[in-house]
């Protein structure tokens, strides 16, 4: 005799937005929660600083829409992230709602931690391609590393470069002509 296996349950952002407001990032891949706690300093200044690159490139050259996290990025009733960092172009401003993004940003930024790492450089990358997002960083502050990933002209996601401050590497975009961020200087260690 064979036992049914029961389906795992699947959490929607209607249990989403029920979850404790705790100090927690709160996340939902195909319906699994995952729940991460707040993140190192070291995070919080590379994170402060990439939000401030982008947001004085924007102040200047109004391309469209910066946003940190926690902003819930709803990309179906199974998938709600927050990724760390965010970017939004002014011909996509209609993804966003009063709480919330609706769809794929232009560009997602997550900073690895240790309890971050496995699913960002796998579970939110492939989600991130599977709804349309067109450019993911992906900062490791271990190697002082960012690794670029960005849709090309066949509509495949694929990884085009990795960065990196030892070689003095330059973070661009070409969703945001002329952002140059020098890569010694974002993971500049504080004296």
């Amino acid at each position: 005799m064979q036992v049914a296996r029961a389906e795992p349950i699947r959490l929607t952002y209607d249990d989403f937005v029920n979850f404790p407001d705790d100090g927690r990032r709160h996340e939902l891949i195909d319906g699994e929660h995952f729940v991460t706690p707040a993140p190192a300093l070291r995070h919080q200044e590379l994170l402060g600083r990439l939000y401030l690159a982008l947001g004085n490139h924007l102040a200047q050259h109004r391309a469209g829409k910066v946003y940190l996290a926690p902003a819930d990025v709803v990309f179906s009733s199974f998938d709600v992230v927050e990724p760390d960092l965010l970017f939004v172009s002014n011909e996509r401003l209609e993804i966003l709602a009063d709480t919330r993004l609706i769809g794929a940003p232009d560009l997602v930024v997550e900073i690895l931690s240790p309890s971050t790492r496995r699913t960002d450089e796998i579970r939110k990358l492939h989600l991130y391609d599977r709804f349309g997002v067109r450019e993911y960083w992906v900062v490791d502050p271990d190697i002082d590393v960012v690794k670029v990933y960005r849709r090309t002209e066949d509509g495949s996601f694929a990884r085009m470069v990795e960065l990196a401050a030892a070689d003095d590497d330059v973070l661009q975009t070409p969703l945001l002509p002329g952002l140059s961020v020098k890569l010694r200087e974002l993971f500049a260690q504080p004296d």
